[in-house]
């Protein structure tokens, strides 16, 4: 009897706590702190004048991969707690999400340590037009991904898939082929080398997000397919 009412205390604090929206919460904020770093370490990359900010961000970089298990900890307990499936394509929606997310977490943290270890600025207008395109559509495509998770909007990832930029695939894959078959050279071994990790790195970013999208709008049934 009293071990079983000390159960059903602990099982509705944890109901009160609502472990499933937590971990939404959670995401949100791992997305965010991602989109920030990915933000200054673009600034750094450009103009140099940001190092403090570089260095704090490169500290936090761990809280991405702790918030990751966290959220799938989360997700798990709420559903063997509650025993009831009614929200069961939330949890669904965000596990997939916490993978993609966590993948793009990985890359801004190498666009970062590209950026504190090139010691010259990368600034994509005068390197390539191609290179200033990639960079272009991830900046608009992350903010717009976050809006839409933030405010739940079906539309704006509708808009998204629909606006996706194959070329931006292809524009990546020619910087990175053509450094490799010697074709192009961007000055120094150690520059050309930065400019086909970050043309990489963005393209893959630019995956995820297009992923996380994908998953907005067909929760689980057809991820990676078109609606």
């Amino acid at each position: 009897g009293k071990t079983m009412s000390l159960f059903n205390d602990v099982i509705n604090l944890w109901k009160a706590d609502d472990l499933l929206s937590q971990a939404w919460d959670d995401s949100h904020e791992m997305l965010n702190l991602s989109h920030e770093i990915f933000q200054q370490a673009l600034i750094y990359l450009k103009k140099g004048e940001n190092i403090d900010t570089l260095k704090a961000l490169k500290k936090r970089d761990k809280e991405i991969n702790e918030f990751q298990r966290d959220v799938r900890r989360k997700v798990l307990t709420h559903y063997a707690v509650e025993q009831d499936t009614t929200d069961l394509a939330d949890g669904l929606i965000l596990i997939n999400m916490v993978v993609d997310i966590e993948r793009i977490g990985d890359y801004c943290k190498n666009i970062l340590d590209l950026a504190i270890n090139h010691d010259q600025s990368i600034n994509s207008s005068e390197i390539s037009e191609d290179l200033a395109m990639v960079e272009e559509e991830v900046k608009s495509r992350f903010d717009k991904t976050i809006q839409a998770i933030q405010s739940q909007d079906i539309e704006i990832a509708r808009s998204l898939m629909k606006g996706y930029k194959k070329q931006m695939t292809g524009k990546s894959d020619e910087i990175v082929n053509g450094i490799l078959k010697n074709e192009l050279h961007f000055g120094s071994e150690a520059r050309t080398a930065s400019i086909a990790l970050y043309a990489r790195y963005l393209k893959r970013i630019g995956a995820h997000l297009k992923n996380i999208t994908t998953t907005l709008v067909n929760p689980f049934d057809a991820i990676g397919y078109k609606e």
